[in-house]
Formats: structure tokens, sequence, C-alpha cells
């Protein structure tokens, strides 16, 4: 009795130090809010023109937005605090002066999924060489690493993608808290209501010659925008249809979605004759194999609230599209 006790006693003890050892091993879970920088750099750098370069760098006005807001929320922390909980953040900044000008990318250093961007230099002036040198590439970098986090937040609970393959043969990644608003041959809506207002995302698909023809790029997309508009959104007063804002030029961009040739519009839409407006972002997805324009995009309705973090969501969403091959 008492030796079958003890083997007991023994094998449970075995299993509890297992465990440990395991936990022990395990990478930390990266978290905080998204769209946030943990800046790790002594206070005498941090109150001189380091802390100005960093701030005009990482916290300059986030393009297309009706309000200021910055490109990201940055938290500092003096170095001697590097072992503390900011190690977790998802996007980690180090900068301190020491015996080389250097500058590096460590991924997962501290915890999973994590980018941790050292820069060194002999200098102050060296230090704010290497940031104006190297912010664009850290900005992509922490950009994407943000869409990431987004698009795995999503998958927890998606739309079914039987759905999009049938209607638009693609794989798209929406959140199973957006709903269906309008379904048309070639068009669909879908929205989701916030506590501050709603966010929105339009696919349609028209031929190619809608925006490539003789005309500008860009007037064919807003004409394009402002024509889905007239027919699909409005408001509740008669002609109060979605319009591309007028007063602003949205900016214009030509990426690569989905290996295909993309035009990325960010901009400003307004109701005709009405108060409502809010930030857009549009994808205009050139689709030879199918002989059409796939248009995805996304807008938001949030009055007197920050808009930024709602962007980057639809932004992931549409980023998440794949053309399903013949």
């Amino acid at each position: 009795m008492y030796k079958k006790t003890f083997l007991l006693l023994v094998a449970s003890l075995f299993l509890v130090f297992s465990c440990k050892k395991e936990e022990v091993g395990l990478p930390r879970i990266a978290n905080g809010k998204i769209n946030n920088i943990a800046i790790i750099v002594d206070d005498a750098l941090w109150n001189g023109e380091v802390g100005d370069s960093v701030r005009n760098k990482f916290a300059a006005p986030v393009l297309g937005l009706p309000q200021e807001e910055p490109l990201y929320n940055i938290n500092q922390y003096p170095i001697k605090l590097m072992e503390g909980f900011m190690t977790d953040s998802r996007n980690v900044i180090v900068i301190k002066k020491g015996t080389v000008d250097q500058f590096s990318i460590k991924k997962d250093e501290y915890a999973s999924p994590q980018n941790v961007f050292h820069i060194t230099g002999k200098s102050v002036s060296s230090i704010l060489s290497l940031i104006e040198k190297t912010a664009p590439q850290i900005i992509k970098s922490i950009h994407q690493n943000e869409i990431d986090e987004s698009q795995r937040l999503a998958r927890k609970s998606l739309l079914q993608q039987d759905y999009f393959a049938k209607k638009f043969k693609i794989a798209l990644q929406v959140p199973s808290a957006y709903e269906l608003m309008v379904q048309d041959t070639n068009f669909i809506w879908l929205k989701k209501d916030i506590i501050s207002g709603n966010t929105s995302v339009l696919i349609y698909e028209v031929p190619i010659s809608t925006i490539n023809n003789q005309n500008s790029i860009v007037a064919n997309i807003i004409a394009m925008r402002d024509s889905i508009g007239k027919l699909y959104i409005h408001g509740k007063e008669p002609d109060t249809d979605m319009i591309t804002e007028e007063a602003y030029a949205p900016y214009f961009f030509v990426i690569n979605l989905d290996n295909k040739l993309t035009y990325q519009t960010k901009g400003t839409w307004e109701l005709r004759d009405d108060f409502m407006s809010g930030p857009f972002i549009n994808y205009a997805i050139i689709d030879k194999e199918n002989n059409r324009v796939l248009v995805l995009e996304g807008f938001c309705y949030s009055p007197s609230k920050e808009k930024r973090d709602l962007m980057l969501e639809l932004e992931a969403i549409i980023r998440s599209v794949a053309v399903i091959k013949r």
C-alpha cells in the first residue's frame, strides 16, 4: 500500500516538473494593442533630437484620414527596463549608443510574433542618420506585422468561404461580425455595426476598360466609385448617394496584390448634400485571367472617433484576398 502511494507521488512530481520545464521553454506571446510601438531608449536621447526624430517618423499623420491621427502610438522605456513587460510588444525599436553604427532586425527576440529593430550609433548624429535611412523599412515591416495580427484575430470566426468562391471566384477572410446588406449580380455590401458607427466592405467587378482607358486612372477610379455609390449606397434623404469627396484629391499607389497589378486609392467619402463622411481605401485588382477589374473597398463611419485602427482592420480583410485559379 505504502509502496504504491510512494510511486504515485513520484510520478505526480515528475509530471509537474516536466510541465514546468516545457512551460519555461515556451516563447512568450507578443501582445499589445494594434498600431503600438515600444521604443527602448535612454531618457537623455529621448528628450533630445533622437526623440524628436522618432516622433516625426513614427507618429506622423496617417494618409487618407479626415482628422489627423498618428501613424503609431509610441511608448518610451529606458534601456535599463529592457527585460520588463514592454518586451512583449509586437513592435520594438531599441536605440542606443555603441562602438559601431549598426542597424539590425531580430524576429521573435523576446516574444512571438515580434519584430525588434536595433539602431546603434557612435554619436547622436549617426543615430539620427540611421533613423532617417531605416524608417521607411521599419514602418513597412510594422505595418505588415499589424496586418498579420488583424488577420490572425479575424480567423477566429469567419464568414463562409463558399459564398465568396461562388460569387466572385475568390477566397476572402471576413470576420463573422459582418452582415450582408446589399447583394446584386456583381456587387455585395457587407457591414459591421460598432459603438461609434459602422465599418463596411464592398466587393464588385467591372470590365477592365472601366479603368484602363484614355482618361486618368485616378479619375476613372473616382468615377467608378461614384457610380457604385449612386447605385447602392444612399443616405436617408433622396439624392444623398455616396461620392468621393471633391475637396481633397485621394492618395494613389500602384502595388502588387495576390501577384496582380493593383491600384490602391485612399481618400474621404461623403454623402452628397448630407453631413455624413469618412475615410475609404479602395483596391482595384487587374484580373486578366477573368477579364475583369476586381474591386474591394473598405470604408467606415465613426464621427468624432479615431478611425486609424478601423481602417487597418478593413485593409487586413482586403489584403487576405486570393483569386481562385481555374
